[in-house]
């Protein structure tokens, strides 16, 4: 969901877990001149096909390969060589089945329409939301987008975005320092 702490969670947990990082389905957004309009003339920002999913895959695969030249390419330094751990961020990363089948754990930070509405005003994007742009596509396409994840997908958290992010990123770590142990169990 668009504005709910997704990034924000990625980030504090990147920032509490040693040997992680982050790819942010964000950073892979086909450029304007090529996303889709809508017939009330709104950008199609909100569907896969406005995303390069074929790069972002690409950079997972890199990471799966070799997880510790990944991390060192990027500027970080493993600390230990056990267990590795990628956060793969964004608001479609369930509903690209080849990219949710690789998932040892999934969360789905969700908050209120009305918050969400007010939050996503509150942001500046390129290009900015044209007026109406919220309720006319983006809180419909979320609506579709969830309903085809949960008709899809299992095993998802789901977290409560009104809760202090603390609390939010206690749970998370708790839940995946269990999963590293358990990992690194198996090695």
């Amino acid at each position: 969901m668009t504005n709910g702490g997704k990034s924000t969670l990625a980030n504090s947990l990147h920032q509490q877990t040693p040997n992680s990082c982050i790819i942010a389905q964000d950073s892979y957004f086909k450029d304007d001149s090529v996303v889709p309009v809508d017939s009330h003339g709104f950008k199609q920002y909100d569907m896969l096909a406005a995303l390069h999913m074929d790069a972002m895959m690409s950079e997972v695969g890199s990471w799966r390969r070799d997880p510790e030249s990944f991390l060192r390419q990027r500027g970080l330094n493993p600390v230990d060589l056990e267990v590795f751990v990628l956060i793969v961020e964004g608001f479609l990363i369930f509903n690209h089945r080849s990219l949710n089948e690789l998932f040892d754990k999934r969360y789905f930070m969700e908050i209120p329409y009305d918050v969400c509405k007010r939050r996503r005003s509150s942001r500046v994007y390129t290009p900015p939301d044209p007026p109406g742009y919220f309720d006319g596509h983006v809180w419909p396409m979320y609506l579709k987008n969830r309903q085809e994840m949960e008709s899809t997908v299992s095993g998802i958290v789901f977290l409560d975005g009104l809760k202090p992010k603390e609390e939010l990123l206690a749970a998370v770590c708790k839940d995946v320092c269990r999963e590293i142990e358990r990992l690194g169990e198996k090695n």
